[in-house]
């Protein structure tokens, strides 16, 4: 099975690419399509292919890649199979962050990523720091519990900084934390791009580290590894990737719980394949997501972080269960 992963997951990635420019709202043709991809035919068609649908398809391959690689390193350092982002209320503070840094009119390209930077990582440090508290941060059903307050407080504290905004603006601020890619460009694909290649990197680079965290801290620390120094990395690192793509995309959940035990059910178990499979994965899932919030009610756009959560969430119960 661990043979056939990597073909069977770079066309499966590819084809569902190739979906997402040759469908949409507009029908066209894929003679029309190919003419476009190459900068001729109509001026309307080549700014639907070009201007339209190639970002928004590079965006969702860049979100998916950087949640499946944030939940696949924090499951691991984490041991924890319910670890994730959005349910460990790290994209709830990164949403904190970013709204607040768009109140403060500093919403440009660079400041708006590193805000919510800045806001993820105070959201998992508070959730860890919760169910230590507790006694059971090794206990997924405390962390998990930690995760749903901490993102609670950031849903509430959200509502307060858009409180006496104009209708328009919460509109558009509702909108984006239920996720959407539908207003790429090619300016947010390579700012994401940049913060993916280095997150997703520095994540290869310890992925020896999140296998020994793996084991329990006792036994990374038997082995020679500073286990508090090396978990802090992982989740600051996992916080940045997090942090970016709300930054993006806004809230979409659950694609870094389910990617990385899809990625394991292929035999893929030590965290360098893993991660680099759970990019791939999370890439494809998040291309076909977006496809289905796409064509399933045209000429609308559903939320992306709708359709991800239709998947997300039965599999959320069915692990759920066997930790109860």
């Amino acid at each position: 099975m661990r043979r056939l992963f990597w073909p069977l997951a770079c066309v499966a990635l590819v084809v569902l690419a190739a979906a997402g420019v040759f469908w949409g709202a507009v029908p066209l043709s894929a003679r029309a399509i190919g003419a476009a991809l190459l900068g001729r035919g109509d001026p309307d068609t080549v700014a639907i292919v070009r201007a339209l649908r190639l970002p928004r398809v590079a965006l969702a391959v860049l979100v998916g890649a950087a949640l499946g690689m944030s939940g696949g390193a924090l499951q691991g350092s984490l041991r924890n199979a319910l670890a994730e982002p959005y349910l460990l209320g790290v994209s709830g503070g990164a949403a904190v962050g970013a709204v607040i840094v768009i109140s403060l009119g500093l919403g440009s390209p660079v400041l708006l990523p590193l805000g919510a930077f800045a806001g993820a990582a105070a959201a998992i440090a508070a959730a860890i720091g919760v169910a230590r508290a507790a006694g059971g941060r090794a206990d997924p059903r405390v962390l998990l519990m930690a995760g749903v307050v901490i993102g609670a407080f950031a849903n509430a504290a959200i509502m307060v900084l858009l409180a006496d905004a104009p209708a328009d603006t919460i509109r558009g601020a509702l909108w984006w934390m239920m996720g959407s890619v539908a207003g790429a460009d090619w300016q947010q694909v390579r700012w994401l791009a940049l913060y993916t290649a280095i997150g997703g990197a520095v994540l290869l680079a310890l992925g020896r580290d999140i296998d020994l965290l793996a084991l329990g801290e006792e036994s990374a620390a038997g082995l020679g590894l500073d286990a508090s120094a090396a978990g802090r990395r992982v989740f600051l690192v996992s916080s940045l990737l997090a942090a970016a793509t709300v930054a993006a995309a806004g809230l979409v959940g659950f694609v870094g719980l389910v990617v990385p035990h899809m990625v394991r059910a292929a035999g893929l178990r030590r965290h360098r394949p893993l991660l680099a499979g759970s990019a791939i994965i999370g890439a494809a899932l998040v291309v076909c997501a977006d496809l289905v919030a796409r064509v399933a009610h045209p000429p609308a756009d559903l939320p992306l972080g709708a359709v991800t959560a239709l998947v997300g969430v039965p599999f959320f119960l069915v692990q759920l269960r066997r930790f109860a």
